[in-house]
């Protein structure tokens, strides 16, 4: 309910946690590792390895619509 805290524990988590990922969602993202490393940080456990197959699905779409909103290249590597 504290914005100010809700802000500080994504930063956290985004900067220092892998989850079932190699990497941390920071590190996959400036290394270009791709969207998909990024799932496997943050959802992994729940999402990777052939598990919620239409929720991937899902966050994939939404990933590539936001891509073309901004005009850019959704990139590779899009899902675990």
């Amino acid at each position: 309910t504290n914005p100010r805290i809700a802000w500080k524990s994504a930063l956290w988590h985004w900067n220092t946690q892998s989850g079932p990922g190699s990497m941390t969602t920071h590190h996959a993202i400036v290394t270009r590792a791709g969207s998909g490393q990024t799932i496997r940080s943050i959802n992994g456990a729940v999402e990777c390895s052939g598990r919620n197959t239409a929720e991937i699905q899902d966050r994939v779409n939404l990933y590539q619509r936001s891509a073309r909103v901004l005009g850019t290249s959704p990139g590779t590597n899009l899902t675990c």
